[in-house]
């Protein structure tokens, strides 16, 4: 029995169409003949939905009590005994009812899979788990019920139920989607246009990205190494010379022209050492890259044309962008270059496009940074010119009728001893000079054939040959390592400026700083290791690259930076030439994060300044406003306790409220401050539970007049996770300032309402409002808003209810009210799954 085949309707957001669309799809394969059953479908009451679950057969749920109420849940045993060719069972990512066989739906579906069984399911973008942080910030809302990616991706077939946001905003508009009484706050909230385009723009790349992993499955599965142009991807091939900006400016331009088109900049660095760009200009060229949109790639080759390609076809590209190269023309001998190599073996799936640019036929220059050691390759053409060119030359000159003579012979062979030592070095050369001297005496000094010399001129003539070529040889050894030294220290110049400049310019990026030691010196990863004392272990304080070592004895390469510190790098072994520009490197991974603790350590101080700076306006606060309550309970004390007059049973009573309400004023004031001191100190801790919002909010009313507010919270409202004690307050703070604002002709109206894994809470009052660019600053410690009255109190309010409502992982915004007036938004989280349960989430009641 083979595992059955998963499809999935992909959405942006609820209402798009995924239910309807599977049920349609469902209805087609009936028709076909397909054994088709519904193992789960909620169509919440929408007509169009429920219509088409007409035809299908509908597998019984399974009722399941759970505190006190009723619920239903698809039953996998039930589908599993029908075996149906193919179930349809919605909302992939929900969660179960506890005592479900599974604990997510998913989990179920996974179930039927295994048996064989085909299953038709949807799922929402904001339910994948690894989108959860991008869609809370872009709704706000940070969703609970998630499905794995991976269980996505596996499936068979994906489909993207696609809609624009002004026609999913028209089918909530006419109740389509939800009821009546939840639209306005649907559509004033996570159905605001910006959310919908955000959150569809995120469906469409994130399916746009399976299809092209699909793609590439397929092309690894059928050895397909030839570029389908299914989607732009243009590589531009970077040297780091100063052209390489004007490559990418240009790639961009062509990549805005397509639809979907990506840039890879991508430098190929040799693997014998230092590379041989500048540094700051790579990093000039990876910012400007990844700020076009682009990605920045770094790859070690020694064939420079071969990886470009290789790494071109790997990633499917369309198109490659090269520069013009900056050889000079003599240059050409040696080969014909990077961009017409490229172009010659690119094929006919890769298009190659030869950009000119300032530097074109400038020289290359001197090679940075290469190092005084020649490469393997120089070396073994410096033996092959020192000891094969002689012999061919000497099978040239015995085949040929004219007779040089000696001298001529002498020049010839100490061209190619030169050539030996300009190729390959000192040792070479003088192999070539002693073995051409030998050619000479055998073959060309008489006799013949022999190593003896007649002629006594000849003995001169051939030492003074093999004097002045190993003294040609050593001069041009010379010249070649003071040339390569020379280029080694403008490297390092190169980069002990670029450090220096890092340090004028502030740059605190630990991690980006080891990324330019791993790109520099070609390694594979770099960690900034720390330990307290000798005896302590090692940390890593910072680290790039893969598999970053965890001490110094582990690593191929060790910088020690002071006693308790060392830069680690692995890859390959560096020479010791090396280590003078790795030790500055060192010692600057060493200052940037002494300054990111000092950051840390001036944030603290900030915060602590902060802190002052409430206590003086808490002082300046105590000094007025807790005198007036104090003063008026002074006064009409002294005055009971007054023997000059006689009070009357009315006048008594009188100034016993007056005591009575200014001692409420006052604790009302204390408890504000003291609230507010504990937000400030971070002592707030929350005992989340699930509640009702009907057994808080009533309560949280008792400070304000009687009439001055109206309750209207649905009992079909979700529990809510909160802190019930920190609510109340929040909410009497928020209903206590809308009533001191709102007309008395004109209720504050307390509502409520549920949307998505959030139940909002609306304070609206009909007062003068606030403006746009104070609607932030009214949460501020002591902010008083217009002409309030110095008595009216401490401006505390707002700032504690903020603090509490946040400390309970809520959120509390303003808003206008229509026809004026001003609104409190609380955004509380819905109860957790296993409570959410006992009443379904507005979410759930949302259409696919």
């Amino acid at each position: 029995m083979g595992r059955g085949k998963l499809r999935i309707y992909l959405g942006a957001a609820p209402g798009v169409g995924k239910t309807y669309a599977m049920l349609s799809e469902a209805h087609r394969r009936v028709e076909r003949g397909t054994d088709c059953a519904v193992a789960f479908v909620e169509h919440h009451d929408r007509p169009r939905t429920e219509v088409m679950l007409h035809g299908l057969e509908q597998i019984p749920r399974r009722t399941i009590d759970h505190r006190g109420a009723t619920f239903t849940e698809m039953d996998v045993d039930a589908v599993l005994r029908r075996r149906p060719a193919v179930a349809l069972v919605d909302e992939l990512a929900h969660t179960n009812v506890p005592g479900s066989r599974n604990a997510k739906r998913w989990q179920d579906v996974e179930a039927l899979l295994a048996a064989g069984i085909d299953v038709i399911s949807t799922v929402n973008i904001q339910h994948l788990e690894s989108l959860g942080d991008v869609v809370e910030s872009i709704t706000g809302v940070r969703q609970r019920e998630t499905v794995p990616d991976e269980v996505v991706r596996r499936a068979d077939q994906i489909e993207l139920v696609d809609m624009s946001p002004q026609a999913l905003r028209r089918r909530m508009a006419h109740g389509n989607i939800y009821k009546p009484d939840k639209v306005d706050a649907a559509l004033s909230n996570y159905f605001r246009p910006g959310n919908l385009t955000a959150l569809r723009e995120l469906a469409l790349l994130w399916t746009a990205d399976r299809v092209d992993e699909y793609l590439q499955q397929y092309r690894g599965e059928h050895n397909i190494r030839t570029t389908w142009q299914a989607r732009e991807r243009i590589v531009v091939g970077l040297t780091g010379g100063p052209e390489g900006r004007t490559l990418i400016r240009r790639a961009a331009r062509m990549a805005a022209k397509g639809s979907g088109s990506e840039i890879l900049a991508v430098y190929i660095a040799r693997s014998d050492g230092l590379t041989s760009a500048s540094p700051k200009e790579l990093a000039v060229q990876r910012t400007l890259v990844e700020d076009l949109g682009g990605s920045f790639h770094h790859v070690i080759g020694d064939d420079i044309p071969s990886a470009l390609l290789e790494f071109a076809r790997g990633v499917n590209a369309t198109q490659i962008v090269l520069g013009s190269s900056r050889r000079k023309t003599w240059q050409y001998v040696f080969g014909p270059g990077v961009g017409a190599t490229v172009a010659r073996d690119s094929g006919p799936d890769l298009d190659v496009h030869i950009v000119t640019h300032e530097e074109v036929a400038r020289g290359r220059g001197l090679p940075v940074a290469r190092g005084s050691r020649l490469g393997r390759s120089r070396i073994i053409w410096g033996w092959l010119t020192g000891v094969a060119g002689p012999a061919l030359l000497t099978l040239l000159l015995t085949h040929i009728d004219a007779d040089l003579g000696i001298a001529n012979n002498m020049l010839l062979f100490l061209s190619l001893t030169v050539a030996s030592a300009l190729l390959g070095g000192l040792v070479p050369s003088l192999a070539s000079a002693a073995f051409g001297s030998l050619l000479l005496n055998w073959f060309f000094a008489p006799p013949l054939y022999r190593f003896t010399i007649a002629d006594p001129r000849n003995i001169v003539a051939i030492a003074v040959f093999f004097g002045v070529a190993v003294a040609v040889a050593s001069v041009v050894d010379l010249a070649a390592r003071r040339t390569h030294q020379a280029a080694r220290l403008r490297a390092e110049s190169e980069v002990l400026s670029f450090l220096a400049g890092s340090v004028l310019r502030g740059e605190t990026a630990l991690d980006a700083l080891l990324e330019r030691v791993r790109e520099t010196f070609s390694m594979e990863s770099v960690a900034l290791l720390e330990r307290e004392n000798d005896v302590e272990p090692w940390t890593r304080a910072g680290s790039v690259g893969r598999r970053p070592v965890a001490r110094p004895e582990d690593a191929d390469v060790d910088m020690p930076v002071g006693d308790h510190m060392a830069l680690a790098l692995s890859g390959r072994v560096l020479p010791a030439e090396d280590r003078r520009v790795l030790g500055a490197f060192a010692a600057q991974a060493a200052v940037v994060l002494d300054r990111q603790r000092l950051v840390g350590e001036a944030e603290e101080a900030r915060k602590l300044a902060e802190g002052n700076k409430i206590r003086t306006s808490l002082l300046a606060a105590v000094s007025h406003d807790l005198r007036t309550p104090l003063a008026g309970i002074k006064a009409a004390v002294s005055s009971l306790r007054s023997d000059d007059v006689e009070w009357s049973e009315e006048d008594r009573a009188e100034l016993l409220e007056g005591i009575e309400a200014g001692a409420d004023r006052l604790d009302h004031l204390v408890g504000n401050l003291l609230d507010m001191s504990r937000l400030q100190t971070g002592t707030v801790t929350p005992l989340i539970r699930a509640i009702d919002l009907d057994e808080v909010v009533p309560m949280a009313l008792g400070g304000v007049p009687d009439g001055s507010a109206e309750l209207d919270i649905p009992e079909s409202l979700p529990m809510v996770e909160v802190d019930k004690g920190l609510l109340e307050r929040a909410v009497a703070n928020v209903v206590e300032n809308a009533v001191k604002y709102s007309p008395a002709a004109a209720p504050v109206l307390v509502s409520a309402s549920a949307m998505a894994d959030r139940v909002e809470l609306r304070v609206v009052d009909r007062g003068t409002g606030v403006p746009d660019d104070a609607k932030d600053r009214i949460f501020a410690p002591f902010q008083r808003y217009g002409d309030a009255p110095r008595g009216a109190g401490v401006g505390l309010g707002l700032a504690v209810a903020r603090g509490f409502v946040e400390a309970m992982g809520g959120t509390i915004t303003a808003e206008d009210t229509p026809g004026g007036g001003l609104t409190m938004v609380l955004t509380l989280k819905a109860a957790a799954p296993a409570a959410a349960a006992e009443v379904p989430s507005l979410e759930k009641a949302g259409p696919s």
